[in-house]
């Protein structure tokens, strides 16, 4: 059977499934469609909330960035995973003890105010739309390789099927489906990495793989090291990025998970408080599977990649001579050569063998001319090749030669990972127009069923807007992720830290640290991303993606200034705070 078909029977078998589960469990109210009706189990919410919250980020691009950047990639692993351990401990209880479905509920509840709620739904809105730009980003690379169409039409077909599941289903719909997406994306991300680790240092563990030690009797670091050096680049364990630098990007994204407001909403799924403790456990062991495979899964893979590319011997390899694979990849636009010096060879070292980017391909996918994209240094120890970091996880499969149902099986992962995104941001953004513009704010007469229509046509607006996003994103799939957290950490997280910590934060100081935050961020990464700042300009060392935790510092301290220079919020507030953070009956325990 060939890989075409086996990736069109995984492809399509999945999408069966998911549109299935949404059709069999579609919303029929609006609690239904915003919190699944609150009756989901812990487990299968953990598993939700993993498919949730593990985006194409983690699945395609997380194991690529830390491929080439070695060290510095641990920012990513450390910042997501501790931020969804800040998340699931010292924010998620408490939001489902408040009662509020959405993080711009709770903010205009808490600070009694619809300016507020406002602010918050402008600020979950642009958060949302900048993340699901990678999902969609994600979708379209895994359609242009494996379905044989442009990124574009990809990410076409990937709405598609959102809209299917995401309109159709609500959150009762995608929580089912999630499930059986996290099935497919952790199958998918485990079983290559053990064949990897089987093939690369005989451990049939991959968490074990990196220092394990090859038939060189050297170590895979040591390996990648070595490898590193001789090509011109750092050592794979040398970081490049400033200390400063490294601990703002892990304290943006950290605090950025712990202010996504589609995974703060899967906690409203369960039905009581203690269930939403428990399904953040579960949630945290299913992610942890994944993210303690990544460093590893990114080290074979560079080094597979290396020696398929460049030959051990350093001499580059004959064109002619090359794997299928890399052909193959070539006409996705994902890895390229540029035959600089002409002699038939390719080589991959240190340099950038296009400027501007992607090469450019003609209307059938032959790599055509590259014009100014080309370096003016022929030289022949400038690099030949251009790699996309979001290549590493999907080739990897090819790279190795292993089966082509662990190939067509990675695809359909790698799907899956983006969707089960896609689908929870979309829903957020259409419940905040819905639900926190319509209801709340502009019309409160509305019906249920005024509602829910509101809350799909604003679904099928997002799809829209997220598909162009994704066909024109700022960035590959991880890095733009990391933008969108970055917005969070600085916008919604004070905000909700604050009002679940702090009795005397108002209404005018939720309302001043939000917008300094989020326009201070938004303005530094839109200097920087897309009117030409360059990496010596950036403020203390810090770049954009790091840039969340300045505006979040400074959301912090105009809040808590405007708060003591205003009027305190009304009482019945502050006992509200004071009783979502005290358990039931601990006066009485006390007073015993």
């Amino acid at each position: 059977m060939s890989l075409d078909l086996l990736t069109y029977i995984f492809i399509g078998g999945s999408f069966a499934l998911y549109i299935g589960i949404a059709i069999w469990a579609r919303a029929g109210s609006t609690k239904e469609f915003y919190v699944a009706g609150g009756g989901v189990p812990p487990v299968a919410n953990g598993m939700a909330t993993a498919a949730d919250w593990m985006s194409a980020a983690s699945f395609i691009s997380l194991a690529g960035i830390v491929s080439f950047i070695g060290r510095d990639g641990a920012a990513y692993l450390m910042g997501w995973t501790g931020g969804y351990v800040l998340l699931a401990m010292l924010l998620a209880p408490y939001l489902r003890k408040f009662g509020k479905f959405t993080v711009p509920d709770f903010v205009g509840d808490r600070y009694y105010s619809n300016l507020a709620r406002t602010i918050a739904v402008v600020c979950t809105i642009v958060i949302s739309f900048t993340y699901v730009a990678g999902q969609m980003r994600g979708v379209g690379i895994v359609f242009s390789r494996y379905l044989h169409v442009e990124i574009e039409t990809g990410v076409i077909v990937g709405m598609v099927i959102v809209f299917f599941y995401a309109v159709l289903g609500g959150m009762k719909g995608i929580t089912y489906t999630q499930v059986a997406q996290y099935c497919v994306l952790i199958l998918a991300f485990m079983v290559p990495a053990i064949f990897l680790s089987m093939q690369v240092t005989g451990h049939f563990v991959p968490q074990a793989g990196l220092g394990a030690t090859l038939e060189t009797g050297k170590s895979v670091l040591t390996t990648l090291n070595e490898l590193s050096v001789e090509l011109g680049f750092a050592e794979y364990t040398q970081g490049n990025k400033t200390t400063i630098d490294m601990f703002f990007i892990t304290a943006a994204l950290m605090c950025g998970t712990a202010g996504l407001p589609h995974v703060i909403v899967r906690f409203f799924t369960v039905p009581r408080v203690k269930d939403a403790r428990i399904s953040a456990g579960w949630a945290l062991i299913f992610i942890a599977i994944l993210y303690t495979t990544v460093p590893a899964v990114a080290g074979f893979g560079r080094v597979n990649l290396i020696e398929t590319i460049n030959g051990k011997d350093n001499a580059g390899v004959e064109y002619t001579q090359m794997p299928e694979w890399f052909k193959n990849w070539e006409a996705s636009g994902l890895i390229a050569w540029a035959d600089k010096n002409g002699d038939g060879k390719v080589y991959y070292s240190a340099g950038n063998a296009f400027e501007g980017g992607k090469p450019q391909y003609d209307a059938t996918g032959a790599r055509g001319e590259q014009g100014e994209r080309l370096t003016t240094n022929p030289s022949d120890s400038a690099s030949e090749v251009y790699v996309d970091r979001d290549i590493m996880v999907l080739a990897n499969p090819e790279i190795a030669n292993l089966p082509d149902w662990v190939v067509a099986l990675v695809a359909a992962g790698a799907v899956a990972a983006a969707l089960s995104t896609a689908a929870g941001l979309l829903l957020v953004i259409s419940t905040s127009i819905s639900h926190d513009l319509m209801k709340k704010t502009i019309n409160p007469n509305i019906s249920d069923k005024q509602e829910l229509t509101y809350a799909r046509l604003a679904a099928i607006v997002a799809i829209i807007i997220a598909g162009y996003f994704g066909i024109n994103p700022p960035g590959f799939v991880a890095q733009v992720v990391a933008l969108a957290f970055g917005m969070a950490a600085s916008s919604v997280f004070p905000a909700i830290i604050m009002g679940i910590f702090s009795t005397r934060m108002n209404t005018q100081g939720a309302v001043a640290g939000m917008v300094v935050g989020l326009t201070t961020t938004i303005a530094y990464i839109v200097y920087f991303k897309f009117m030409g700042g360059t990496a010596d300009e950036w403020w203390l060392g810090i770049s954009p993606e790091g840039f969340g935790t300045v505006g979040m510092l400074l959301n912090f301290i105009v809040a808590t200034l405007v708060s003591r220079m205003t009027p305190q919020p009304p009482q019945e507030i502050q006992h509200i705070i004071e009783d979502i953070r005290i358990p039931r009956g601990a006066a009485e325990a006390q007073v015993h």
